[in-house]
């Protein structure tokens, strides 16, 4: 899986999420920290990467439709710190299988992950989430 981790999540997520089998990039290993997000999200889909993120622009599932892209996961903690980032999105690729996250908006909150699918409705689908 390609994963591209943003500038608002610790970079030392590239190594962590390599050493769990993912091939992990970052926007600021590429020169795009401070960059608009138009820039980060070209950046993801040209090399079409999932894209890890705490920002809230890409939440908008109107404008980033499931299945015309390449994949974003939202990470939304309730105390957002360094550690508990690292925690959180390592057991999150541990947990689940992110491999079916290609073309999907995933949100993952302190203790549950909520995968939005292409063709999903907007309708509430217990399949949807998982609890962790």
């Amino acid at each position: 899986m390609l994963v591209k981790i943003d500038e608002n999540l610790p970079n030392e997520l590239v190594e962590l999420l390599a050493a769990r089998g993912l091939d992990a990039d970052s926007a600021v290993g590429e020169g795009l920290a401070g960059r608009p997000d138009a820039d980060v999200w070209q950046a993801s889909q040209q090399a079409k990467r999932l894209l890890v993120t705490q920002d809230l622009d890409f939440s908008d599932v109107r404008r980033f439709e499931p299945g015309t892209h390449a994949g974003i996961v939202l990470i939304r903690l309730r105390e957002p710190n360094r550690r508990r980032l690292i925690e959180r999105s390592c057991r999150l690729f541990e947990s689940q299988d992110s491999r079916g996250w290609a073309g999907c908006f995933v949100v993952a909150t302190d203790h549950k992950t909520r995968v939005r699918r292409p063709g999903q409705s907007d309708a509430p689908n217990p399949s949807a989430e998982a609890t962790e």
